[in-house]
């Protein structure tokens, strides 16, 4: 009971800062969107995530969560949920094969609907669970690692039920990818360390919105930031901005930090992390542990010392060099902080609720595939935000209406 009560404190404390998504859940709670509809979710248990749950099921959705990263897990949140009436199959710190049987347990629901967030619940249901698939009608994908595996699902004709790509809204990529991973980045670097960023070499791998993110709150703390890249524009485009940019096998050489940002794997190798100097810092704020080769460097080095600081390992070379891999090479900003502010996952998590209502009213219309998150709710979430928070903007006057959408109006 201590444990739900402190879940209770956690969540009421982000609900103040989501006011957003708390006025969509009373909403809800007088449509009744999802009234008789099963829905199975794996997403971070955190605080903002319960807020999430409890506006979907205001709306009338029975929810069985499963957690993303057994190392995000709240359990004092986990256990608040499951106060309030929601299945929860998750603990911190459990190994691999306990992951896998808590999203076993979530589909065990027989689910109607699926969230995910990095898409192993779907791998899950196209894999093992097939026999579940008939009933699940719809899904909501909030990752780019997930979408990347979403869409290649679809072009192999694989993908059985329609998914929404929720992370392609351009308030979850400009807000929540950019803004939200830059800062809780940081903030769990900075926890794990204790290390002053002015004047470091902080090597951010990848220039997506996460990544530029990253790139932009290092610079401001007053590092010196270099980029590596696999895509000529977004390379041109850190370039542009006044980042160096350079090829892992050279940033390497020099890097006090490195932050992998990619949702890619193997991004800093073997040979990287053995030209790496003294003291360098490894961290991932891309979605799973597969960024930085944490096999290669258990191989390359003579000694581990397990938890030196918080969420942060040691690991010797034969040389004498020392390498710092924080948060096992998983999500450093959910693992060794508390993930993204609560009022970034208001718009991020506001979009997700509508869209599963949508999705809801929409999906015996939907052919098996990723489609776009409507675009008039990505503007009434940003509409709605802007409201809370007290700021106006301009509206369009019928000439101006009439200029933009008229081709007869010369210059």
């Amino acid at each position: 009971m201590d444990l739900s009560e402190s879940g209770e404190r956690q969540i009421s404390w982000a609900a103040r800062s989501m006011p957003v998504l708390t006025a969509i859940g009373e909403r809800f709670a007088l449509e009744r969107p999802l009234d008789g509809l099963k829905i199975a979710a794996c997403l971070h248990v955190t605080a903002e995530t319960a807020v999430l749950m409890g506006a979907l099921r205001a709306g009338g959705a029975e929810i069985a969560l499963a957690a993303s990263n057994p190392l995000s897990t709240q359990d004092d949140v986990a256990e608040a949920l499951r106060v309030y009436g929601i299945a929860v199959h998750a603990r911190a710190g459990v190994d691999r094969a306990a992951y896998y049987r808590h999203i076993h347990q979530a589909l065990d629901l027989g689910p109607d609907l699926v969230l995910d967030d990095g898409c192993d619940l779907v791998n899950i249901l196209h894999t093992e669970r097939t026999d579940l698939l008939e009933g699940v009608t719809g899904g909501c994908e909030e990752t780019t690692t997930g979408i990347i595996r979403l869409r290649q699902m679809a072009a192999e004709d694989a993908l059985r039920f329609p998914v929404v790509a929720v992370n392609d809204t351009r308030t979850k990529r400009m807000f929540d990818n950019r803004y939200g991973t830059g800062q809780s980045t940081l903030d769990g670097i900075m926890r794990a360390t204790n290390t002053m960023l002015a004047g470091r070499t902080v090597v951010v791998a990848g220039f997506g919105y996460c990544g530029r993110g990253v790139a932009e709150r290092a610079k401001g703390f007053g590092a010196r930031v270099i980029v590596t890249e696999i895509d000529a524009v977004k390379a041109l485009d850190a370039t542009l901005q006044g980042y160096e940019v350079r090829p892992m096998a050279q940033a390497a050489l020099v890097g006090d930090l490195f932050v992998t940002v990619t949702g890619n794997r193997d991004v800093i190798r073997a040979e990287h992390l053995s030209i790496m100097k003294d003291g360098a810092i490894l961290a991932n704020a891309g979605h799973f542990d597969v960024e930085i080769d944490v096999r290669a460097l258990d191989e390359l080095a003579e000694e581990v010392h397990r938890g030196v600081r918080p969420n942060t390992d040691e690991y010797v070379l034969p040389d004498g060099r020392r390498l710092l891999l924080l948060a096992e090479g998983r999500l450093v900003n959910l693992t060794a902080a508390e993930g993204h502010p609560a009022a970034v996952m208001d718009m991020s998590f506001s979009a997700q609720a509508l869209a599963v209502a949508w999705l809801a009213g929409e999906r015996s219309e939907l052919a098996p595939g990723v489609y776009d998150v409507p675009e008039e709710i990505d503007h009434e979430v940003a509409r709605l935000k802007l409201a809370a928070t007290g700021i106006g903007i301009d509206v369009l006057t019928p000439e101006q209406e009439d200029y933009l959408h008229s081709w007869r109006v010369g210059s």
